[in-house]
């Protein structure tokens, strides 16, 4: 028999993982409408916010593998939304960066995935919004320092 703490830390698990599934089915049912997959969305979320990137560095910024970024980069590339840039003190480095139909395509999408966003957690009020973040960044970051 499994211990309250054990059987607490479970159904923890358990109900996070739905309440993300939720939101996940969601934002990325907003995505495709707007013709994207949340990976597309993600790197251009990138460009639009931080400006151009090395190509060798945005899987580690928006968690995906390095061998997924070519093949979202050159969607992306075809759609007009971003250019690739070689770096002229390293042939090594290529940037990706965003143009200007994708700058003008994020201008008006990003403010609309921030309404979605906030319509899913506006059940929650500004205070537990508050706790929910300072625990769950306590959870992450204790994780990392887990060692199995």
């Amino acid at each position: 028999m499994l211990a309250e703490d054990t059987k607490q830390s479970l159904k923890l698990y358990i109900v996070m993982s739905r309440a993300m599934k939720a939101i996940n089915e969601q934002t990325t049912k907003f995505f495709q409408e707007n013709g994207l997959n949340p990976t597309e969305f993600a790197v251009l979320e990138l460009l639009f916010h931080k400006g151009r990137q090395p190509l060798q560095q945005i899987g580690s910024k928006i968690l995906l593998a390095s061998g997924s970024i070519t093949y979202v980069v050159d969607k992306l590339e075809k759609r007009g939304f971003l250019a690739r840039v070689h770096c002229p003190n390293d042939r090594r480095v290529t940037y990706a960066e965003i143009t200007e139909a994708g700058e003008a395509f994020m201008a008006e999408l990003f403010p609309r995935h921030e309404e979605q966003l906030h319509a899913l957690l506006d059940t929650l009020s500004s205070d537990e919004k508050d706790t929910m973040i300072e625990l769950l960044k306590k959870l992450g970051l204790s994780i990392k320092n887990l060692s199995y």
